[in-house]
């Protein structure tokens, strides 16, 4: 019997049936994935084989092939990995700029990952509705700087009707992933897409500007047009995995058409002579945010480093 595994709460899966029904799944034995090191072999939206047992739930005995994933650097086990999603056709990227604020850095390091798998990613600025005159400016600022670069940005309120006319086009009868920090307004904004889901949510720390996660679990909902919605907890950092420093430059679309001009073909763009990103970054058609996001990824090699919030 085969199925999409559509809830994964770190000891169960619940896989949805070709057939139709639910069950409830372990996994079968000592499970791994070839070649990767995964603190969660079975990820959301894999495709999979179970085997029922007599007590009335089942066994995942196999993994189909995935079209794609989403994955970080585990942040509690070092050289492990951490599957976000699997098989998707696009990630949401919930961002705000400010309650809590979050970083380029993370947001380069998500697009670069989603970039190495091919998954398209539309950056949802969300908390307009709060924002002050300074933010609004800021905002508008991330905005061109990510449309330049070519991602498709949509400014919204997840508390204003408004957001469903904007975003359920976008998602009709695809699955997308829901990402970002913790108390960006994910459940919030879902509650709003999907009538009746009532997830849970939390106010944010005053104190330190932070979110607090809601969701424990990853999970798909089906969305009333068609199509799925990935719901994930909230992260706090972006650890890249598995990425050589010489492939890193092919994730970020402005530095890779500039790195065609540099002098060196193996270049790595941070202290060579005739080095043509270097230049494009000191006469700004690439974003210094960008391009030190780009060095922070050269380091992530340093294991020392993979506990840090990106």
């Amino acid at each position: 019997m085969n199925g999409l595994v559509i809830k994964n709460t770190g000891s169960w899966y619940t896989v949805k049936t070709d057939e139709g029904p639910t069950i409830d799944c372990k996994i079968k034995g000592n499970f791994r994935l070839k070649g990767i090191r995964s603190t969660n072999p079975v990820a959301v939206g894999d495709r999979v084989g179970i085997i029922r047992n007599a007590e009335g739930t089942a066994f995942i005995t196999e993994i189909e092939d995935r079209r794609n994933y989403i994955i970080r650097k585990s942040p509690n086990l070092s050289k492990q990995s951490h599957i976000i999603a699997a098989n998707v056709d696009q990630a949401f990227l919930i961002v705000t700029v400010n309650h809590p604020q979050t970083s380029t850095t993370f947001i380069d390091r998500f697009l670069a990952s989603a970039e190495a798998y091919r998954v398209p990613v539309t950056l949802i600025f969300n908390k307009t509705d709060i924002l002050e005159p300074d933010d609004l400016e800021y905002q508008e600022m991330m905005i061109r700087l990510y449309e330049t670069v070519g991602y498709d940005c949509k400014a919204v309120s997840a508390v204003d009707e408004s957001v469903r006319l904007t975003l359920e086009p976008l998602l009709k009868d695809k699955i997308t992933l829901f990402s970002g920090n913790s108390g960006v307004g994910k459940s919030t904004l879902l509650n709003s897409l999907i009538p009746g889901l009532n997830l849970r949510t939390a106010e944010i720390s005053e104190a330190h500007n932070t979110g607090m996660h809601t969701t424990t679990f990853s999970e798909m909902l089906p969305l009333p047009y068609g199509g799925w919605a990935i719901d994930t907890p909230g992260i706090k950092g972006f650890g890249t995995f598995d990425m050589e420093p010489e492939e890193i430059c092919g994730y970020f679309k402005e530095i890779f058409k500039f790195s065609k001009g540099c002098r060196f073909r193996n270049c790595t763009h941070t202290h060579e002579p005739g080095c043509a990103v270097r230049k494009a970054v000191e006469e700004h058609y690439i974003a210094e945010s960008r391009y030190n996001s780009y060095l922070s990824m050269l380091e992530d090699k340093d294991e020392s480093k993979y506990r840090e919030a990106f």
